[in-house]
């Protein structure tokens, strides 16, 4: 039998925004508009990570997560790398600090407040002491609270991916985040389909065991939820 999440509910997975506040508002829109047109059924929206780095609204895209997980709905976000990266940065992890710039750091920390071109000339220091003084801490302590998966019936909802063979409660938190060619050239199943982001791929990568739904928001502006209800699927993209 095909993987189900249930009659009862729809779920909508949304891909790594990487900072577009734009397209995630637009694809919000359309999932709206499509739930409404579906009929009664209780809506999950689940968030697959990296909310941020790399596009230029990173701070208003969590305060706009941050909104809806608040709003009484289910509304559940995961963990990704790039929140791994903020947190230990924003905390004053100072060995963090040449990645996070490799990854987009300086387009979260200027919508932040950080003026334009300043970044470059920092230290690692004082970009770490820069955050500690100007990324409210609630956003941090948000972040930080993340789990790693989710699920729904049949399917797990994951940033990255899962290591095939072990038992989702013995993953470790730097492969749900991290994996990449270990999870996506395994041909066997897995205990559920899984659902993730983090590895960029022109539109949604479906597989008999996993389906990708990155498509590389912050430079493609395509921006992609996948719609599960009992057995069915669906994709709704911006762009």
């Amino acid at each position: 039998m095909p993987p189900s999440v249930g009659e009862d509910r729809r779920v909508y997975a949304i891909g790594d925004v990487h900072g577009r506040a734009d397209l995630l508002d637009a694809l919000l829109g359309m999932i709206w508009q499509d739930d409404a047109a579906r009929g009664p059924a209780k809506p999950i929206l689940i968030f697959l990570g990296d909310l941020m780095n790399r596009g230029a609204s990173s701070r208003a895209v969590i305060e706009r997560v941050m909104a809806l997980v608040g709003s009484g709905g289910d509304v559940r976000c995961l963990q990704g790398n790039h929140e791994e990266l903020f947190i230990a940065a924003a905390r004053g992890d100072i060995r963090v600090i040449p990645t996070f710039r490799r990854m987009g750091g300086e387009q979260t920390l200027e919508s932040y407040g950080l003026a334009p071109d300043v970044f470059a000339v920092m230290t690692d220091q004082d970009i770490v002491d820069w955050m500690l003084h100007h990324v409210p801490r609630g956003h941090v302590d948000f972040l930080g609270a993340l789990p790693d998966w989710t699920d729904v019936g049949d399917y797990l909802f994951v940033h990255a991916g899962i290591r095939p063979g072990i038992a989702i409660e013995a993953q470790k938190s730097s492969d749900l985040r991290w994996i990449r060619r270990d999870f996506l050239d395994h041909i066997g199943p897995h205990p559920h389909m899984v659902v993730h982001g983090h590895s960029i791929s022109g539109d949604v990568d479906e597989q008999e065991n996993r389906i990708g739904i990155d498509t590389g928001a912050y430079r493609s502006g395509r921006l992609t939820a996948l719609g599960l209800q009992g057995a069915a699927r669906w994709t709704l993209h911006t762009g």
